[in-house]
């Protein structure tokens, strides 16, 4: 994928775990295609290790270990490569979303973390622990901010945002925030930039009514989802996993208002809150 990494590329430990990877493939004589038929996997993804972009799974570790006689290395190595800048869970997810072409996301309860601002995103932090600082509140606010830099310019990927009415309708950090908030989603969606669909209360029970979910499509990678709860989140590569997230998010999005109900009823709530100051 042809993107610039920015200040959210590749980790120093995985350049050097992808940068001994394709030594340990030219040594043994395999190409990026006979190493990915012989460990059952794509050239792309092999491409993608080796240039630092892409974590393998254990079980790929494990294949190059065995097709590349390299005693565990890979395997090793693995829990080497998180970059620390967010939960382990989550920052591949991080990494992944700036490579992605398309990104599609449900929030069930809370604004998507690409979209949020910073009073919204402050008063989350606020209340996620009874004993948090500020300055590890404004520490989780810059990386949540940088997190929407994919967001800027035309050549990020595509973001589709569907969001329960809750979301518009809970509360969070007050009137003032919240309309900001909303209307920053709004000028997002009027610009293009996001495409957002609302799903409203009157849907009822709905294929996403039970977890948030990421999708997220590559140009030259096989596309995936990412699941989370509270504080665990996992990411989905397998093909049949994210079908079946996929086909949930298509079922919901069925059930939303259209692109112009949904900026008309979050322009209008965001009024709301206007009044309400």
């Amino acid at each position: 994928m042809a993107k610039d990494l920015g200040a959210q590329g590749p980790s120093i430990a995985r350049q050097a775990y992808g940068e001994e990877l394709r030594l340990r493939r030219e040594a043994a004589e395999h190409t990026q295609q006979s190493l990915a038929d012989a460990v059952v996997c794509s050239p792309s993804l092999i491409a993608h290790i080796e240039a630092g972009r892409r974590k393998p799974r254990v079980e790929d570790a494990r294949r190059l270990d065995k097709e590349l006689g390299t005693d565990g290395f890979f395997e090793r190595f693995l829990p080497t490569l998180d970059t620390g800048r967010f939960a382990t869970y989550f920052a591949q997810v991080v990494e992944l979303e700036a490579h992605a072409s398309c990104i599609q996301e449900y929030g069930a309860a809370l604004v998507p973390g690409v979209l949020q601002i910073e009073p919204y995103a402050r008063a989350i932090f606020r209340s996620g622990t009874a004993n948090t600082s500020a300055a590890d509140v404004d520490r989780r606010i810059v990386k949540r901010l940088e997190r929407a830099r994919i967001l800027d310019g035309t050549d990020g990927p595509v973001m589709w945002a569907l969001l329960d009415e809750g979301v518009l309708r809970r509360v969070v950090g007050g009137p003032a925030a919240m309309a900001a908030q909303l209307s920053h989603i709004a000028t997002l969606a009027s610009n293009g930039r996001v495409r957002v669909h609302v799903l409203p209360f009157s849907s009822g029970a709905h294929a996403l009514a039970e977890s948030m979910v990421s999708l997220m499509k590559f140009d030259e990678a096989p596309p995936l989802a990412y699941v989370e709860g509270l504080r665990t989140g996992h990411l989905h590569d397998d093909p049949a996993t994210v079908a079946q997230c996929q086909a949930s998010y298509d079922l919901a999005l069925g059930d939303a208002l259209s692109a112009q109900a949904s900026l008309d009823l979050i322009t209008s709530v965001a009024e709301e809150y206007e009044h309400a100051l």
